[in-house]
C-alpha cells in the first residue's frame, strides 16, 4: 500500500490475484536447490530490532493495514499458516498507520487487543471494509462496529482514546520505521529479517521462507 494514500503499490504483489497460487496443505521446508538467498528471499534488518516475544520463542510479525487489499487477500492463508506453524513461533501483528485512515484503524486494532477481542474481531474488520464497503473511517462507525461484539459505547470511547492504545500505536510506528517498511503486507522474523510476497513469488514459497528463517533463529537459541 502507498503509505500516504493507502493505494496498493504496483511494485508489491501488483498481480497478486493472478500470480499468487497457494498449493494448500502444511508449509514445508525448502528444497535443497531452493535455499534461502539474502537480498532475494529476504533482507537483513540492520541493526536488529527488539521483539516483545519471550526468550526461547521466535517472533514472526505481520505489518498490515486493514484497508490494504493485499492484506485482505493474504489473511486466509495466514490463518491457515498460524494453525500449522511451529510451536516455537510467536505470531504478532503490527498495524501500519501511514495515513489518517490507517491510523484510526491501528487504534481500532489495539482497542480490540486491549479489550481481549483482537482474535475475535480481526477477520471481521477485513470483511466489513472489503466486503461490506464500510471503511470504518470514523470513531462513530467504529463505536457501532464494536457494539456488535458486546463493547458498549463508554468502554469503546475510554479504550480507543486511552494511553495504553496510543502507546501501542506509537511503538508499532517506531518499529515499522526502523524496519524500513514502505508497503503492506510484510513479514519480519525476530526483528532481524524482512520478507514480502514480491520476493517470494508465491504464497507457498513465502511461507517456506518464513518457516526457514524462524527455524534458523530457533536453532541459534538452542
Amino acid at each position: 500500500m502507498n503509505p500516504k494514500t493507502g493505494i496498493a503499490k504496483s511494485s508489491l504483489l501488483a498481480a497478486s490475484a493472478a500470480f499468487f497460487v497457494f498449493a494448500g496443505g502444511a508449509p514445508h521446508a525448502l528444497a535443497q536447490d531452493a535455499a534461502l538467498k539474502q537480498g532475494q528471499d529476504y533482507r537483513v534488518i540492520n541493526p536488529a530490532q527488539p521483539t516483545s516475544t519471550e526468550e526461547g520463542m521466535v517472533e514472526v510479525a505481520e505489518i498490515f493495514q486493514y484497508s490494504c487489499t493485499h492484506c485482505f487477500s493474504f489473511e486466509p492463508y495466514l490463518e491457515q499458516w498460524q494453525a500449522e506453524k511451529a510451536d516455537y513461533v510467536n505470531f504478532v501483528r503490527l498495524p501500519a498507520s501511514w495515513n489518517p485512515l490507517a491510523k484510526i484503524h491501528a487504534q481500532a486494532y489495539y482497542t480490540a487487543e486491549v479489550l481481549g477481542k483482537a482474535d475475535e474481531m480481526h477477520a471481521a474488520f477485513f470483511r466489513e471494509i472489503h466486503q461490506e464497503r464500510n471503511l470504518l473511517d470514523t470513531e462513530e462507525k467504529l463505536r457501532t462496529f464494536f457494539g456488535r461484539f458486546d463493547v458498549d459505547a463508554e468502554t469503546f470511547d475510554k479504550t480507543f482514546n486511552s494511553f495504553a492504545v496510543h502507546t501501542k500505536v506509537q511503538r508499532a510506528d517506531d518499529l515499522i520505521r526502523r524496519y524500513r517498511v514502505a508497503a503492506t503486507p510484510n513479514i519480519v522474523v525476530e526483528g532481524k529479517y524482512l520478507t514480502d510476497g514480491s520476493m517470494a513469488g508465491s504464497y507457498e514459497r513465502w511461507f517456506d521462507v518464513i518457516d526457514e528463517l524462524a527455524a534458523m533463529e530457533h536453532e541459534k537459541q538452542q
